[in-house]
C-alpha cells in the first residue's frame, strides 16, 4: 500500500506530471519546492499552483543561495543561449546546467523523507529530448539512490528502504505532455521558461521554451502559454 511521498516540484510541466503521476499511484504527495536564486523565479508561483491543483497533502519551499556560486546562466550573469538548433542542445553540457542542483535538492528531499517517514521520492528528470544534464541520467538516480541507502537511519536500520522514482525518464517531451493531460494537468498553471519576460511571459527561444513547444507539437495538443 502506497504512502507518503516527496515530489520535486519545481512549477514546469515534467515535475507537474510526476506529482500526478505519484498521486495516481495512490501516494500521499508532500511537494518540495526551492527558491535557489534562479533567474526563472516566477516557477514558484507556479509551483503553488500545481501544488494545490494536485492536492499536494503538503507544500515547502526552502531557499538556497546558488547565485553565491554561480556557474550557470540560471544562477550568474551569463546570457540564457536563445534559438539554438536541436543539434546544439544535444551537444555537451549546456550553461543553463546548474552544477550539482539535482543532487542538492535530492538531499533535501532525503531529509524530509526521512522526517515524514516516507519512503518514496520523486523526480521529473528526463534523459530522453537531449541529455546535455548530467544529472537527469538513470544512472545518476540508481547511484543517489543506493546512497540513500547507506546514508540514512531508515536505510542503516533496515526500517524501510528508500526508492527514487523517475517515472519521466524514459519518455519523449511529447510523452510526457500526453501523459500529463491524460492525468489532469492544467499545463496553463506550468511555467518552463529560463528567461521570461518582466512580465512574466514565456521567451519562447531558450531550450526549455523550444523543447516545451516541441513536446506540445509533437502530442498533437495546445500549448495554453502564449509565446511571442
Amino acid at each position: 500500500m502506497p504512502g507518503k511521498a516527496v515530489c520535486l516540484l519545481s512549477g514546469g510541466l515534467d515535475s507537474a506530471t510526476t506529482l500526478a503521476v505519484a498521486r495516481r499511484d495512490g501516494f500521499q504527495c508532500y511537494a518540495l519546492s526551492f527558491d535557489y536564486g534562479q533567474r526563472h523565479r516566477l516557477e514558484l508561483e507556479a509551483a503553488n499552483r500545481v501544488a494545490e491543483h494536485l492536492g499536494a497533502a503538503g507544500h515547502v519551499t526552502l531557499s538556497i543561495d546558488l547565485r553565491r556560486i554561480g556557474g550557470s546562466a540560471l544562477t550568474a550573469d551569463i546570457d540564457v543561449p536563445k534559438h539554438r538548433s536541436a543539434e546544439a542542445m544535444s551537444a555537451g553540457i549546456p550553461i543553463t546546467y546548474v552544477p550539482a542542483r539535482n543532487t542538492v535538492f535530492l538531499s533535501y528531499a532525503l531529509a524530509w523523507a526521512e522526517v515524514l517517514d516516507a519512503s518514496d521520492i520523486f523526480i521529473g528528470v528526463n534523459a530522453v529530448d537531449y541529455s546535455g544534464y548530467p544529472d537527469c541520467r538513470q544512472e545518476y538516480i540508481e547511484a543517489f539512490e543506493r546512497m540513500a541507502n547507506l546514508a540514512t537511519r531508515a536505510g542503516v536500520e533496515g526500517s524501510m528502504r528508500l526508492k527514487i522514482h523517475a517515472p519521466l525518464i524514459e519518455l519523449s517531451k511529447g510523452g510526457i505532455v500526453q501523459l500529463g493531460q491524460s492525468l489532469g494537468v492544467d499545463f496553463a498553471l506550468t511555467h518552463s521558461c529560463y528567461d521570461p519576460s518582466p512580465t512574466g511571459g514565456p521567451c519562447g527561444a531558450c531550450d526549455s521554451c523550444q523543447l516545451r513547444r516541441k513536446g506540445f507539437a509533437d502530442a498533437g495538443i495546445a500549448d495554453p502559454l502564449r509565446y511571442p
